[in-house]
């Protein structure tokens, strides 16, 4: 479980960062809200760590916090995708 973490927690810098580069709108939306579900994805992980007892829950609420201001913060974006498209 705590290399599943890894993997999707760390996929969420490598997606933004690839974002960051994108060669279009369309790109850099994609990469994004890939990186959305990577964070979608680590907040399950650390649930379910927290639940087993794997991580205190110091630990727990401090990472799922960060986890939670960058849900808010992608989700946000590619909200926006949504919207500009269905304009």
């Amino acid at each position: 479980m705590s290399k599943q973490l890894l993997r999707s927690g760390t996929s969420i810098g490598a997606n933004i960062k690839e974002g960051v580069r994108a060669q279009s709108k369309a790109d850099f939306y994609a990469k994004l809200c890939i990186a959305l579900k990577e964070a979608s994805e680590t907040e399950y992980w650390l649930e379910i760590l927290y639940e087993t007892d794997y991580i205190s829950k110091d630990h727990f609420e401090n990472i799922n916090a960060d986890c939670t201001e960058l849900l808010k913060i992608l989700t946000s974006i590619c909200k926006h995708k949504e919207e500009e498209i269905a304009s």
